[in-house]
């Protein structure tokens, strides 16, 4: 069985998918960018302040479906560019700071509503 996982406290997807779905004891959170669950809006020009709203928007979604962050054990990091690297570690390590999640890194050449920085996560429920 798959259930979706909604949170307000995240913003509405931007396209046919789910903010997430519990299934086989895990969340699959979908990619979050930027945007504030209030006003739809992507917040900060630069990849710190949207790695934090970022992953604000996905301990919502993770904890909507009974999980949290230390639960973590997968991300994908979608950047625009490598040159945003260590501003957006600082602010994850913040978020996954012992036994942090596995992780890939990627370079995208762009991301939904001119993003810096896309995440997703898999998490335990």
């Amino acid at each position: 069985m798959r259930y979706p996982v909604e949170s307000n406290e995240a913003p509405k997807a931007i396209g046919p998918y789910s903010q997430g779905i519990k299934a086989g004891g895990f969340v699959f959170a979908s990619g979050q960018v930027a945007l504030d669950p209030k006003t739809g809006e992507m917040v900060g020009g630069d990849v710190a302040a949207q790695t934090e709203r970022v992953l604000q928007n996905l301990r919502a979604v993770v904890e909507a479906a009974g999980s949290d962050l230390d639960r973590v054990v997968k991300t994908t990091v979608y950047l625009r560019t490598m040159a945003d690297f260590a501003a957006m570690n600082e602010v994850y390590k913040k978020y996954f700071r012992s036994e942090p999640p596995a992780r890939a890194t990627v370079a995208v050449a762009g991301l939904p509503k001119d993003a810096l920085v896309e995440i997703d996560v898999i998490a335990e429920v």
